[in-house]
This record gives structure tokens, sequence and C-alpha cells, in this order.
């Protein structure tokens, strides 16, 4: 019989980040995001007809290389680049997740874009975009709802 456990065994990122901000000063908990109406709506057309594209939060290896001198990172703005080839890897060491637990090695699980294009070949979805896109995490739900959702909305 399988071990039945009495309490919770992950970790509850929601719990920890209110404990973070509140340990470092700051009076108002953090607020998890929240959109009583969601920009999203039925499809109007069979998936198999779609195209299919993909946002990440990690950035690119090359945007870590050939920092102008005295900036020790990359600026953080929305990005485009190929589907084709998909990239080795991303960059995400800079981001701040429970690295001792998990990883990002496996692009797959971030970037799913070799599983799309197994997709695309079944015929389940219509294609994959020929660009995936890059919003570099902020920290800031004001600057990717009002800035970097609308420029890469407006590259689709």
């Amino acid at each position: 019989m399988p071990e039945r456990r009495t309490h919770r065994s992950f970790v509850s990122y929601i719990d920890k980040s209110r404990e973070y901000y509140a340990a470092h000063g700051y009076t108002q908990p953090y607020q998890w995001a929240y959109h009583k109406e969601v920009p999203f709506s039925m499809l109007s057309k069979p998936l198999s007809d779609c195209t299919v594209g993909v946002v990440t939060t990690a950035t690119l290896p090359a945007h870590w290389q050939n920092l102008p001198d005295g900036q020790s990172r990359p600026q953080k703005r929305p990005y485009a680049e190929s589907s084709y080839p998909v990239p080795d890897a991303l960059y995400t060491m800079d981001m701040e997740w429970d690295k001792d637990t998990t990883h990002t090695d496996d692009l797959d699980t971030y970037l799913p874009l070799h599983r799309l294009q197994e997709l695309q070949q079944s015929g389940l979805i219509g294609k994959v975009s020929p660009r995936f896109y890059g919003a570099p995490t902020t920290y800031s739900q004001r600057q990717t709802r009002e800035s970097d959702a609308p420029v890469i909305f407006s590259w689709c």
C-alpha cells in the first residue's frame, strides 16, 4: 500500500513568496496576478488549422555574452527568435526558483517546440509559429501587462 501523508509535501510558492517579501520588510504581501476577465476566447477554427506560438520568461544565452563594460546583466526586453532550429538551451540562472529541487536542463519542459513540431506533423495543430517569444522575468506584473505583452502581441 502506498504511503499516505497527512500534510502536503510540496513547496508552497505562494507561502514562500509571502514569507520572503515579509522578511525583507515589505508591508504589503505579494499579490499573485489575477484577472477577472481573461483575454482568451474560443477558437474560431479547428486547432488543426491554427498556428501555435510559445512565450517564455527565459532569455537566450547570447544575451549574456559581450555585455557592454560595466553592465553585469542584459536589459530585459521582449524578444522574438526563430523556432527553427530549436535552441539548445535558454538562460534561467538569473531567475529566482528552487534550484536545489529542480532544474531547467530539459528545454522541452518550458519551451516545448519539439513537442509542438511533433503535433504539427501529426496534424493536431496547423503549424508552429516561425518564431517563439521571450518576456524575460522582471517580477513586475505592471511591466508585463502594460509593456511586454502588448509588444509580443503586436509581433503575432
